[in-house]
């Protein structure tokens, strides 16, 4: 019995350190700097300020593998990949979805939505609100782009656990519906923002569908 006590004892330890050390990890890291509008049934209203991303386009075959492979390419370029060598520090959220954003249509329409090649990616690191574009070091991988996101209206959803690719479609779609319903035009893609390191506990995890609105 006392054994037992020990080992569920030990669980419990493990599993708080885990939680904690998921916590602590993104606690300190800065985000896009917002201001919550509005909170609707199941969502929310964000004013988000500008802020600069780099990014990259991937074919789009498996979406783990899309994730990773764009991952790899951004992280490279704030780790020291770059004209100066010069380490970036690290901030949140990465933002994944579909098509190539460096494109900008008709905002009749959601954005890139039946208009670009759906057979891409996008991958996306939020960059320090301390830089600019002109003080930015450029990416030595040509696969990297520097883009500046202007200040914009958007609905966000947030959920926890694994943000795996049938949750993410089924969170996508579930936040459109509701826009729809609540009378909102959509004019962005919809984004899946994932604010957590690898490895960190699934009760913890911050994922939400961020999708832009007029």
């Amino acid at each position: 019995m006392k054994t037992m006590f020990y080992v569920i004892g030990g669980i419990i330890g493990v599993l708080l350190i885990w939680a904690l050390g998921s916590y602590l990890a993104v606690r300190s890291l800065e985000e896009p700097s917002y201001t919550v509008l509005e909170h609707k049934s199941g969502y929310e209203l964000r004013q988000y300020d500008p802020y600069i991303v780099a990014e990259t386009v991937v074919n789009s075959s498996e979406y783990n593998r899309d994730l990773n492979q764009g991952f790899r390419a951004v992280a490279g370029y704030i780790f020291g990949d770059n004209t100066t060598k010069e380490k970036i520090s690290m901030t949140t959220p990465v933002l994944e979805q579909p098509g190539d954003q460096s494109e900008k249509i008709a905002m009749t329409v959601p954005v890139l939505e039946g208009q670009t090649d759906r057979a891409t990616r996008t991958v996306a690191f939020v960059l320090p609100s301390t830089y600019t574009l002109d003080t930015l070091p450029i990416p030595n991988n040509d696969q990297v782009n520097l883009r500046e996101v202007d200040s914009r209206k958007v609905a966000a959803l947030h959920f926890t656990w694994y943000g795996t690719p049938a949750r993410v479609a089924a969170k996508k779609a579930w936040l459109l519906e509701q826009l729809e319903q609540d009378g909102f035009t959509v004019i962005g893609e919809a984004q899946a923002a994932f604010y957590n390191p690898p490895l960190s506990m699934p009760l913890v995890l911050r994922n939400e569908i961020l999708i832009e609105v007029e």
